[in-house]
């Protein structure tokens, strides 16, 4: 953990004493200095933290570098199904932060964040698309790699292998028919 990482874990440890952010490595490396750190925030709260980390003087988080979202399912001493994962970048601090919230079916929905950073988007689209997780407040949730009237969402772990009968919702075009 980097002296800049370091600062702002206190920071967010002082603004937010309610929360327990169980600051660690994102992964262990062989150089601590290395480490990218991963800090574990509750939804109701998703909103306040971003914006801390995005307008503080000691963290100034700039960017969103990536949202996504990881499915837990059947994972060993798994309590919670899914972890909406966000990788921030401070251009002024050069610094990185991991953001983990955690949520669970049967409705997993979590604030958006398209408020803060508004690449945010099109990613909080995709993990909707593809791990069913709401985003409360998006402008425009919708799929944007399968279509509305599909039913599954194709990246969480109990999602059969060979699909849902997709091949069937579309028409058979023949030779004579084209």
């Amino acid at each position: 953990m980097t002296d800049t990482t370091h600062s702002v874990i206190d920071r967010l440890g002082e603004r937010f004493c309610d929360i327990d952010f169980a600051a660690g490595p994102l992964m262990a490396r062989d150089n601590p200095a290395d480490e990218q750190i991963c800090v574990r925030v509750p939804a109701d709260q998703l909103l306040d933290v971003m914006q801390f980390l995005r307008t503080d003087e000691a963290c100034l988080f700039e960017q969103l570098c990536d949202l996504t979202c990881v499915d837990y399912l059947n994972f060993p001493d798994a309590t919670d199904r899914f972890a909406v994962l966000y990788s921030l970048l401070s251009l002024t601090r050069n610094d990185r932060l991991w953001l983990k919230c955690w949520v669970n079916d049967p409705d997993p929905e979590v604030p958006s964040i398209v408020g803060i950073w508004k690449g945010a988007e099109w990613q909080e689209r995709e993990v909707w698309d593809m791990f069913g997780i709401r985003f409360a407040g998006h402008p425009d949730l919708r799929r944007i790699l399968t279509w509305e009237a599909f039913k599954a969402h194709p990246l969480r772990k109990d999602y059969p292998l060979r699909g849902r009968g997709e091949r069937e919702d579309y028409p058979v075009i023949t030779r004579e028919s084209a």
